[in-house]
């Protein structure tokens, strides 16, 4: 009786674990900001991405005005929130590479996963097999440089990408 009811828990547990579904979440994003003349520009913008709540830590490179955000983990920032933080201190980006912990996500070119910071259309990649973090950058208009978005337009064409979808992404894996 006691290993009939222990077999139906045991079933059950493993139904639950089943069902979870591993959530793909930004741990991290390396961005490239432009305009800075000084450590006084690099200073507002870290300063401004620090106040973000979902924030761990920052860490700035002042040669090549590059900032890595750690986030704290379950976090469910956006990249479009780390863009609008920096536009706020009067400066751009000019370039946003995420580490997404991604276990159950198969990079396949024009193949797409959701989380929590929104939808990621992969453009340009092979099939991969995906391991626990996958570096991408976000192709968009406004998260790489004018001169980057004119370049890769027309392999962006082939996706009808306009780069305006709210919460939509597209990037390339690195």
């Amino acid at each position: 009786m006691k290993t009939d009811m222990i077999i139906k828990r045991c079933i059950v547990l493993i139904m639950l674990i089943g069902m979870t579904t591993s959530y793909a979440q930004i741990s991290k994003a390396e961005i490239v900001a432009t305009g800075l003349t000084c450590s006084m520009c690099s200073n507002a913008i870290n300063k401004q991405l620090k106040a973000m709540p979902e924030v761990e830590k920052v860490m700035i490179d002042l040669n090549s005005n590059t900032f890595v955000v750690n986030l704290k983990k379950n976090s469910s920032i956006t990249p479009q929130d780390l863009k609008n933080n920096i536009e706020k201190t009067g400066f751009f980006v000019g370039s946003m590479i995420l580490t997404i912990d991604a276990n159950n996500v198969k990079p396949k070119d024009n193949d797409s996963f959701k989380n929590a910071s929104g939808t990621y259309i992969f453009v340009d990649s092979d099939e991969k097999a995906a391991n626990e973090k996958l570096r991408l950058k976000v192709l968009n208009s406004g998260f790489v440089t004018k001169k980057e978005y004119k370049k890769s337009a027309k392999m962006l064409s082939k996706y009808n990408v306009s780069g305006k979808e709210e919460g939509t992404y597209y990037v390339k894996i690195i």
